[in-house]
Order: structure tokens, then C-alpha cells, then sequence
């Protein structure tokens, strides 16, 4: 019984691609479409400029410098402020998969990085920006704030989740754990192949929960699209001030397209993703309470 009621929805989404061929070509057309003219130009240079800074040691130079930050804060040592900035700037996933790499390289002990995959897998502010405020609303500003919003409630859910539970001693600031030398060609070259695998990953899971949306019946709401696909769900949002909380929460939440997507950069490590999908809900609902509060 429990197989079924999970291969449910699978069973389902095969009767609709026999049902309705056309709209999932034509939803398989328009991912592909997005990967090729935004996903793999914004996310692929990121990932291995990304990649390259951690093979080359600036998580050790973030150690020196933000342990007497990030450990009063998120009991975090100071390198694990790599994967919060990177993904705050370079947008989903660069956050998990930065937190991957910086585990690979033995810079965060498990337990951190399970902790800090809470909050620090974040949207980018160009998304924001560009796409929702000045694309959708018509309003840069607008994209600007929800950035800021954003960025406060994953550093709430940060402060929040990581101080619960047993915690690992951390050591003192300024002595990172040991990271094996590499050489600046191999480093370039490790972090282009890496980075390449891992947006072909995002791309296939992109497309897939594209058809996934257009699939849905007509009469689904907006918000219900976007906790699939985060982008076609923004995309029917009303300008209102609702529709900018729920542009919020979708944006904090980042659908199921996006979990999947750090699933597959952490699928090579035996990091577990247990926090990942709660620090999310929360980051939804605190981004649509300062949001309706405040925009």
C-alpha cells in the first residue's frame, strides 16, 4: 500500500503525458529554453568561479576572519560563511553546492554542514531583481527589497535552527581543519568539470518540473504552481500586496524543483538534507510576514 500511494503521483503524471503531448512539449520546449538563455549563463560561470575560490583556500582566509561572527551567531566556524555569501549572491542551489565542496574538502564537519544547508541554499538578488521586481512587478525597488527580506529571514532561520541540538566543539578561530594543497590548473580544471555536471543536473530537473506545472489544471492558483516550480508560479501573481507576500514566500520556499536540485549537488556526499526543507518553510513564512508588514 505504501509503494502505491507513492507511485501514485508518478502513475499520474505518465497519464498526462499521454493526455495532454502537446502541452508537455510545448512546457519541455520553454525549460529548455530558460536553461539555455538564463540558467546555465547565470549559473554556470558562478559555480565554477565558486568552485575555484574554495579548491584555493578563501574559505581559510573566511575562517581567519568571520569565526568571532559566525560562531556567537549560528555556532558555525568562520568558513562556513563561503556557502552562505556564495548563495546569497549567486542564487539556487550555488548555496548547497558550495556547502557540498566546502565538506568534500573536509573545511565543515557534518554536522555543520547539515546545519548550514538550513539556511544558506538562498535566491540571488539578479532573479529578484531583474525577473520578479522589474520583470513582473514593474518595480526594481520592489525586487530590491524582497532581496533584503530574503536575506533577513535566511539569517533568522540560521540563528534559529543551528542553535538547537547537541553541537560538535568548534575550534578557535583561525585554525580551520586541514585542507589538502591544490595547484591552480587543477583547481580550474576540477572546478569547470564540476561545475558542468551540476547544471546539467538543475537543467534536467528545471525542465522536468516545467512540464510538471503546465500539467496542472487551469483553475490551480498561482501559489499552488510556484510550490511545484517556483518561476511559474511568480509569473501569475497579482501586483498587490498579497501577491508580493506570496511572490515572498515562493522565493523563501523555492518549490520542490529546487529541493530536488540540492538534492542531486549533495547526492555524491552522505550529507543529510534533514534541515533543509523545514529551514525553507520557515524562510517562507517569515519572508511573507515582513513582506506583508513592510512592502
Amino acid at each position: 500500500m505504501k509503494k502505491l500511494l507513492l507511485s501514485a503521483p508518478f502513475l499520474l503524471f505518465a497519464l498526462l503525458l499521454l493526455l495532454r503531448p502537446a502541452e508537455a512539449l510545448s512546457a519541455a520546449q520553454e525549460g529548455l529554453l530558460l536553461c539555455f538563455r538564463s540558467i546555465i549563463p547565470s549559473l554556470f560561470p558562478m559555480m565554477v568561479v565558486t568552485g575555484l575560490l574554495l579548491r584555493l583556500g578563501a574559505a581559510d582566509c573566511l575562517q581567519r576572519v568571520l569565526s568571532p561572527l559566525m560562531g556567537p551567531l549560528f555556532q558555525l566556524r568562520g568558513a562556513c560563511a563561503a556557502p552562505l555569501l556564495m548563495g546569497l549572491v549567486g542564487g539556487y542551489p550555488v548555496g548547497a553546492d558550495s556547502v557540498a565542496q566546502l565538506y568534500r574538502q573536509g573545511l565543515c564537519t557534518k554536522g555543520e554542514a547539515e546545519r548550514l544547508l538550513s539556511f544558506c541554499n538562498n535566491c540571488g538578488p539578479a532573479f529578484l531583481l531583474s525577473y520578479v521586481g522589474g520583470g513582473l512587478f514593474g518595480s526594481t525597488l520592489l525586487g530590491c527589497k524582497l532581496f533584503l527580506l530574503h536575506a533577513l529571514s535566511a539569517l533568522a532561520v540560521g540563528a534559529l535552527l543551528c542553535r538547537r541540538g547537541r553541537r560538535e566543539p568548534l575550534p578557535l578561530p583561525g585554525r580551520p581543519l586541514p585542507q589538502k594543497a591544490v595547484s591552480l590548473p587543477l583547481a580550474f580544471t576540477r572546478s569547470v568539470t564540476a561545475a558542468l555536471q551540476s547544471v546539467l543536473q538543475i537543467c534536467a530537473f528545471v525542465t522536468l518540473f516545467a512540464v510538471a506545472a503546465a500539467l496542472l489544471p487551469e483553475s490551480a492558483p498561482p501559489f499552488a504552481v510556484g510550490l511545484l516550480e517556483m518561476t511559474s508560479g511568480l509569473s501569475g501573481l497579482p501586483d498587490t500586496r498579497a501577491g508580493h507576500a506570496m511572490a515572498a514566500a515562493l522565493v523563501g520556499f523555492g518549490g520542490l524543483s529546487v529541493h530536488c536540485q540540492t538534492l542531486a549537488v549533495l547526492a555524491d556526499t552522505d550529507i543529510d538534507p534533514r534541515l533543509h526543507f523545514p529551514g525553507k518553510v520557515l524562510q517562507a513564512a517569515l519572508s511573507a510576514a515582513l513582506a506583508y508588514s513592510f512592502l
